[in-house]
């Protein structure tokens, strides 16, 4: 290992620090490749869900991430209680992937 990269940062033509200007020049790259197609995407879809969820009132038609669709029935603090049928279910306010014809981005 310790080779291998001594090998990567001698000059290859007698240039100081070619090799090492490179190699960073390269790391850059892959830095920049992850931001914009994993964590800027994710962090988008994470602001379209906290938007949706913000808009949440009772009488929403919602659909949760284990399934169960139906009506709001109150809202207090991270805790939702929805009407689907006869029952009435309490769920995590993350756990709602669809408020209306809003879907998470997150929730595919």
């Amino acid at each position: 290992m310790t080779s291998l990269l001594m090998s990567l940062m001698a000059p290859a033509n007698g240039s100081a620090g070619g090799g090492l200007a490179i190699l960073m020049v390269q790391f850059g790259a892959i830095i920049l490749i992850f931001y914009f197609l994993l964590i800027r995407p994710q962090s988008q879809a994470r602001k379209k869900h906290a938007e949706i969820l913000g808009q949440l009132k009772k009488g929403d038609d919602v659909t949760t991430a284990g399934g169960i669709i139906g009506k709001v029935k109150d809202i207090k603090d991270d805790r939702i209680t929805i009407e689907s049928g006869t029952a009435t279910v309490v769920v995590e306010r993350a756990r709602i992937v669809r408020v209306g014809e809003n879907v998470s981005p997150s929730a595919s």
